[in-house]
């Protein structure tokens, strides 16, 4: 897969098209997201290990979430129910980009500990008041593990961020999934530069009428992380769909409004060839299970039933198949 590299006007590009997909459905995506808070804030409430069970499964609620924009960019309904569609496939390899995620946390925070010593341990846990000749040793220690934990924590974000969509869109398996997913943040660092200034200055913002602009910065982030997902692994932009609806009937080879009977002979001979030679599509490994199936053109897994089928092979979107049409064509001109 491709990894495109784009220039740093794509860091506003992602979150003025997020806040876009965001202004669509404003009610629903407050509601979920309003939803997975109050998940937060329940797993919250067991001390320790509630935290830890939420940092394995949040890979899950984003992917289904990522599930629902692409749904909504095809003109449907994002629903609640998208919150947990991921928990339905994948669920192993997405539990395990949490599991991984989590294990570099836990070593983050213990190296911190370490250089920061036990007195800011102290300090910072249990309210330990140090004297004021101890005062600036603990600060200088405490600004050197802040370092080290900013750096670290920053490579460890990049493998998290679109590793969810890979593994639900693309079947990646856990580690490659990661490994993409830190070198397209990486080939793309001055967008993210761009886009993690922004998203500074629009949170401070936010907070400042006592938080309510969180109501429409956390969508507006979620949306623009399947934004930035297809410019950067699709090259393509998101084209939200007022109704989804077939535009035409795709049991016909052609696309000309005229009756078949009066298509000339030599058409029909093209049409018949182009039909022979077509063949069963490759499908990866999750279209095994009958409910997932492959685009023939871009590669993303979609669930069957939503699928435009043609002749053996499905594509996602109205756009794909006038494209295999188009190339299909081509070939029989030439």
């Amino acid at each position: 897969m491709e990894i495109h590299q784009l220039s740093a006007r794509y860091g506003w590009h992602w979150i003025a098209n997020g806040f876009h997909m965001f202004r669509k459905a404003p009610m629903i995506w407050v509601l979920v997201c309003f939803t997975l808070l109050l998940i937060a804030m329940t797993l919250a409430l067991i001390p320790i290990l509630g935290q830890f069970v939420f940092t394995l499964v949040s890979p899950v609620f984003l992917a289904g979430i990522m599930i629902g924009c692409r749904e909504q960019e095809q003109g449907k309904q994002l629903e609640i129910v998208h919150l947990f569609i991921a928990f339905k496939t994948n669920v192993a390899s997405l539990v395990t980009v949490g599991g991984i995620y989590l294990i570099g946390q836990v070593l983050i925070l213990g190296l911190v500990m370490m250089i920061g010593g036990s007195q800011m341990t102290d300090m910072l846990l249990y309210g330990k008041r140090v004297d004021e000749n101890e005062l600036i040793t603990v600060m200088d220690n405490m600004l050197t593990a802040s370092l080290v934990a900013l750096l670290l924590s920053i490579p460890l974000m990049m493998a998290a961020w679109f590793s969810p969509l890979l593994v639900v869109f693309h079947n990646f398996q856990p580690i490659p999934a990661m490994k993409k997913s830190f070198f397209a943040c990486l080939k793309n660092i001055i967008p993210f530069q761009l886009y993690g200034v922004l998203l500074i200055i629009f949170s401070i913002i936010a907070l400042m009428p006592y938080g309510v602009g969180l109501v429409i910065l956390i969508p507006t982030i979620f949306a623009s992380i399947y934004v930035s997902y297809k410019n950067i692994f699709l090259g393509e932009d998101v084209k939200i769909e007022e109704e989804y609806s077939p535009k035409t009937d795709y049991q016909q080879a052609n696309w000309s409004n005229e009756p078949r009977d009066a298509e000339p002979p030599q058409k029909e001979e093209n049409m018949a060839k182009r039909n022979q030679n077509d063949s069963p599509v490759e499908i990866g490994p999750l279209a095994t299970e009958g409910d997932i199936v492959e685009c023939h053109q871009c590669k993303i897994l979609i669930p069957k039933e939503e699928a435009i089928r043609f002749h053996g092979r499905f594509f996602c979107s109205d756009e794909h198949f006038q494209q295999y049409q188009d190339s299909m064509d081509t070939d029989t001109k030439q």
